[in-house]
């Protein structure tokens, strides 16, 4: 009896074990997609994805697939771009209100261009509501690009997705230079900015900006060999950002990016 008691205690034991190591795991083992720990509450973790209007390397249009992706890794904001917005090639689908449903979070969306009977833009979704939001166009000869601007109690988000034109990228960094002063807390600047660390846009906002998701690359994300998805920092009224964390997701699958993320504490 005694020796059943112990095999018991043993197997519950193991079991426990195991499923404390599978709850971090998500999808199959090819998407190396894992948990990320969860920060704590004096870390900020900010998250920029490009999404492709969740149409994943397979060819396949999953929005459970990129919300996941977004879910394990327990963001605070996340800044998205390439967002349909009812459009015939959605079939219908407001495409940020149904991850923001999956994921459980606020949503707002800003639209770049009429496309398709509906829109197409770039979208935050937050933990927090944030307290005010605006979009500001920007250029782009190819299409029409934006700022989607959040603001929360202690920060403000700038979500954006630049132009594949570098004259129009060095006139958007103008644009958000003068945008930025307007607010008495820090800022975030995130988004896909089609540009590398080398190019002049780059260069230039660097000048005013902190560069905090580093120069890994991010694109193709099956094999990436370019970084184009970054997240910035803006610091004002002796409020600094400090970088806690930064990563590139080693998502390869869900959309042709991979997702970036950082963790920061406003000191």
């Amino acid at each position: 009896m005694k020796l059943v008691y112990c095999t018991l205690i043993l197997l519950i034991s193991c079991n426990l074990s195991f499923a404390k190591n599978a709850e971090r795991q998500i999808g199959t083992e090819d998407s190396g997609r894992v948990y990320h720990d969860k920060p704590n509450t004096e870390v900020l973790r900010i998250l920029t994805y490009n999404v492709r209007n969740c149409s994943g390397m397979d060819g396949k249009t999953d929005y459970s697939r990129v919300a996941d992706v977004i879910t394990a890794i327990h963001p605070e904001a996340v800044a998205l771009q390439e967002l349909d917005s009812v459009t015939s090639r959605s079939n219908g689908s407001d495409v940020l209100k149904v991850l923001a449903n999956k994921c459980l979070m606020n949503y707002i969306y800003g639209a770049s261009i009429p496309y398709k009977g509906g829109k197409y833009g770039i979208g935050v979704l937050s933990r927090e509501m944030p307290l005010k939001t605006s979009f500001v166009p920007l250029p782009g000869r190819e299409e029409k690009r934006g700022l989607l601007i959040a603001e929360f109690l202690d920060y403000v988000l700038f979500c954006t997705h630049f132009s594949l034109t570098e004259s129009d990228r060095l006139a958007s960094v103008k644009i958000i230079n003068l945008k930025v002063h307007e607010f008495q807390k820090p800022v975030i600047l995130a988004g896909d900015f089609n540009a590398s660390p080398s190019s002049n846009a780059i260069n230039s906002l660097s000048g005013e900006w902190i560069n905090l998701s580093g120069k890994k690359p991010t694109f193709p994300s099956n094999q990436p060999v370019e970084c184009i998805d970054y997240v910035w920092g803006f610091s004002c009224c002796n409020q600094h950002i400090q970088v806690i964390k930064q990563e590139v997701v080693p998502e390869k699958m869900a959309s042709d990016h991979r997702p970036v993320f950082v963790d920061i504490r406003l000191k």
